[in-house]
């Protein structure tokens, strides 16, 4: 049995409405980053998507750039991408961990994030997972984004739009009843 034979892939999800997402990549290792954003494009273009990249300098900033992005513009779902290999300090440990921690909270407050942090002990095993032709692990985070994209809407209502902001009279603040805010 061929070894992707081993794995459950669910299909690339359709769209009635049009979709946008945002990749943030850190690029430290340039030719993974390249990798995985050419898997991941190649996911969004398979179901009708469209997206936007951004760098930052590293993986710990990719969060924080998710939140940003979610605060300040309307994108449909993110997507994490970058390498960390491990090295001689216990840097490796906390960038792997609060990289992940971070994005699963981001996604526990109803973002929808594919994750594609790759976290590996050697750029041999990073070439193998970021390659779209081996594992494709910008692919999957991407799908993941997607599928998380179509739970979304399955379950409620759009609140947003595709890419623009919303009206700040759409916007509710504390203790207003009527909807409108005060500037």
């Amino acid at each position: 049995m061929a070894e992707q034979d081993k794995h459950g892939v669910l299909p690339t999800p359709s769209f009635d409405k049009p979709v946008k997402l945002l990749l943030v990549v850190a690029p430290f290792y340039r030719a993974i980053a390249d990798d995985l954003i050419a898997g991941a494009k190649a996911e969004i273009e398979a179901a009708g998507g469209s997206y936007e990249v951004v760098e930052v300098p590293g993986a710990l900033e990719v969060p924080t750039a998710i939140a940003m992005a979610d605060r300040q513009c309307n994108f449909d779902g993110y997507v994490a991408l970058g390498c960390v290999i491990r090295g001689e300090t216990t840097h490796y440990e906390t960038v792997c961990n609060d990289s992940s921690r971070a994005i699963q909270l981001l996604g526990l407050q109803g973002l929808c994030i594919g994750n594609g942090i790759l976290t590996v002990e050697n750029d041999s095993q990073a070439e193998v997972r970021a390659n779209p032709k081996k594992m494709n692990k910008g692919g999957g985070a991407a799908a993941a984004a997607l599928h998380l994209i179509a739970l979304s809407r399955k379950w409620g209502a759009s609140r947003k739009g595709v890419g623009f902001k919303p009206p700040s009279e759409s916007i509710l603040v504390a203790g207003d009843s009527n909807g409108s805010t005060t500037a």
